[in-house]
Parts: C-alpha cells; structure tokens; sequence
C-alpha cells in the first residue's frame, strides 16, 4: 500500500477525537443510553491485535464502534472495512481509520485480506467488521458471514478474536438503547479450513446474539453497564411545561418515564 492508501496515513488523530466530542453530543440527543452486558463485557486483548466482528443491524453501527472503542480499548488504534461506495459518501471515515473495499470487484478479497493483515501487524491495532456485509435484523436466522473473515482468522491465529452482538431497542423511554455484548474469544481449536472457521465464527456469533436478545427482553437495565447516557423525556413544549411546573411546586423535574436507572 501507498501512503495515499494506507489507512494508518489517512487515519487523523485529532479529527478522531473532535468526531468523538460530536458522537457524545449526537448519541445523546438521538439516544436513552449506549449499554454493554455486564455479562459480556471483552476479554483483555494482552498486547494481541485484536479482531472484533458483529452483526450489522444498523446504519449506526460505525459510529458506534468509533464511539466506545476508547472506553473498551484504550490506546487501540481502530479500523475498519466498509463498501468504497459507501466510503464515497462519508469521506470523513476515511480519517477515522475506516478503508474502502470494492464489493463488485473479484479482487475484493484479496485487497481486504492485504490492508487487514497489514494493520495487524501493530500489536495496538483493533479491526471492527461488520462481518455479515449487509444490513440484516438481530433476529434473523442463520447468521451467515461474508467469507473474508475466516481467511483473515486462518492467517492470524495469534490475534485476539471477539464476537460482538449489537441492537437498538426501544424500552420504555422515547429513544432507542444501544446494546453491546462481547462473547467469548474464538480460538482455532483444530480449524484448518476456511469453511471449518466461517462455521466457528458464525456458531460463536449467533451464541452472543442470542445471548444478548434474552437480555434485551427483560428491559432490566441493571444487566447492563451505561457507557453513555443519552437524553430522556418527550422534548419540546410539554418538557418545557413539566419543567417550569416541576420548579414552582419545588421538586427535582426528572424528564425520563420511569426515573433514571
């Protein structure tokens, strides 16, 4: 790779950490909270390049491992896959490490198999691969992985290798919740083959997807760790009202419908 291509040269520290300060402020006006299972949380990665693949419910889903990956990973530096077309839209990803892949191309796999092995090579790096390639519902079945993954497992065997379950629910306040749950390394444990490891990567996925759907149900916050807390409350003018209300009758003016967990 050129200096033109390489993501570790495209990839902007400062515009990271201004893009983060943005993601706080959006996250908390589009969102209740962004919670992590305290059942799930990830495994300590060791000084290992760490692999983290999901599923891929949302439009939101680079944004949020942009988001939390400090808080998860400190001192990571993060990358990512995503379409070139898709690239060409946001560019700004560009500088947060993300690197395009030409989905219509045959040497699609090649070209990502060659940046990721590169950036792993630093012991810091930190992929996250939204390893199904389109959007798909939490709850459809199989999870089937775009193969890509596997040849990139096969070649990395001393990589630290981490499922992530991702949802956006809607509990009992008028935003959404973001929902995280790491599952437990995969190891080789005998793979050999690209099929033999896409059948591991996908088994160990749907386990943590499950895993994080039985949560979800309970809508039991306490199973959950907040990384950020979002807003709370109907907004506009019966906010305001409740507010002002809450002041002349000298109580704590709480917006949420079932008081902050």
């Amino acid at each position: 790779m050129t200096g033109a291509t390489n993501p570790l040269f495209r990839r902007s520290g400062v515009r990271i950490w201004l893009f983060r300060l943005y993601l706080h402020w959006y996250f908390y006006r589009r969102f209740h909270a962004v919670r992590i299972s305290r059942s799930g949380m990830p495994a300590a990665a060791a000084g290992r390049p760490v692999i983290v693949y999901s599923n891929h419910p949302s439009w939101w889903d680079p944004a949020t491992f942009i988001l939390v990956s400090p808080k998860l990973f400190p001192g990571r530096l993060g990358f990512g896959p995503i379409d070139r077309k898709s690239l060409g839209q946001y560019r700004l990803l560009e500088r947060m490490g993300a690197f395009g892949v030409p989905q219509d191309d045959p040497r699609s796999g090649a070209i990502f198999l060659r940046t990721c092995l590169a950036l792993l090579a630093r012991p810091n790096a930190i992929l996250w691969i939204t390893a199904e390639g389109g959007f798909t519902d939490p709850r459809a079945r199989p999870v089937a992985l775009r193969p890509g993954l596997a040849h990139l497992a096969r070649r990395m065997p001393g990589a630290l290798i981490l499922p992530l379950a991702l949802e956006y629910s809607f509990w009992n306040e008028s935003q959404p919740e973001v929902l995280l749950r790491f599952g437990p390394p995969v190891e080789p444990g005998g793979c050999t083959t690209v099929p033999q490891w896409t059948e591991r990567l996908e088994a160990a996925l749907t386990q943590t997807m499950d895993a994080l759907a039985a949560e979800s149900v309970t809508r039991n916050p306490g199973l959950f760790h907040p990384l950020l807390r979002g807003g709370a409350g109907v907004g506009g003018i019966y906010d305001w009202y409740r507010r002002v209300r809450a002041l002349v009758t000298r109580r704590r003016f709480d917006p949420s419908h079932e008081g902050r967990q």
